[in-house]
């Protein structure tokens, strides 16, 4: 099993009743975790990566955490560590917004950053995402319509069902500020199958004879095959990581160390 754990005292702590867990599911009253370990190809073609499918009886089980609790420039901890700090069940990395001043950012219903600059993604209170284009959909019509959370980072992957773009053709702004966004790499994705029914993607990659990661495309293609009406990338590479009570469940950069990032996406039982 990969994976760091961490100490009893940081691990999630449950309280409700009709709980059931292991170390690849969760199960209570308001939320469903399963996730699955998927490996394809031999040798230096092989890929490593992680599917967690997450059913919420509501949207209120999704929740986002910047690192010590601090919005800010240049704030940055474990993904593991702000889990923890936050009593996470379940977390992926989120957007690194830290590493830009521009975007829309709204987490946990609360506008934080309002400067248009890309096609985001915003997850709804009626626990439905859709992709918009900052520049075009104003925040405070966001927050009107009950978004939860934006996302600033992309591109999109999957809207209303289909694969967006010849991702070949993405151009890398300075959002990405890495190679990342294209070739084969490690990739962290959040993909809506219905209402608060989310998929979240973890590649592992850089690894010879582990993962060497994903492109886009078969990044994309992945949350198609999932049932995906839409899909959104969100910052891949070092960062890449996803966390289950108590454990780092893949193995970032092949080297089982994480990255620092500036936020999460998480789930709470």
């Amino acid at each position: 099993m990969e994976g760091k754990i961490l100490t009893a005292e940081s691990a999630v702590t449950e309280t409700q009743s009709n709980v059931e867990s292991d170390d690849w599911n969760y199960k209570s009253d308001n939320v469903t975790i399963n996730i699955e370990k998927v490996q394809t190809g031999q040798g230096e073609d092989m890929v490593t990566y992680f599917v967690a499918d997450v059913q919420m009886s509501d949207a209120s089980s999704l929740k986002s955490a910047f690192a010590k609790n601090i919005f800010g420039r240049n704030v940055v901890e474990k993904t593991s560590q702000i889990a923890a700090d936050n009593q996470a069940i379940f977390a992926v990395n989120g957007d690194y917004y830290g590493f830009r001043s521009d975007g829309v950012l709204i987490r946990n219903g609360v506008l934080y950053r309002d400067e248009p600059a890309r096609v985001g993604a915003a997850l709804f209170e009626d626990g439905t995402m859709q992709t918009f284009a900052e520049t075009e959909v104003a925040s405070s019509s966001l927050l009107a319509s009950g978004a939860l959370h934006t996302l600033s980072f992309g591109p999109v992957l999957i809207k209303n069902s289909e694969i967006l773009e010849d991702f070949e053709k993405v151009s890398i702004d300075s959002n990405f500020g890495n190679r990342s966004i294209q070739g084969s790499n490690p990739r962290t994705g959040i993909g809506l199958i219905s209402a608060n029914h989310y998929v979240f993607v973890v590649v592992d990659g850089r690894k010879e004879n582990y993962s060497k990661g994903m492109t886009l495309s078969e990044f994309a293609a992945v949350f198609a095959d999932l049932g995906c009406t839409e899909a959104y990338n969100l910052d891949g590479g070092g960062s890449s990581t996803m966390y289950f009570m108590g454990r780092v469940v893949n193995n970032p950069l092949g080297k089982q160390e994480e990255r620092s990032v500036s936020d999460i996406l998480y789930i709470k039982g």
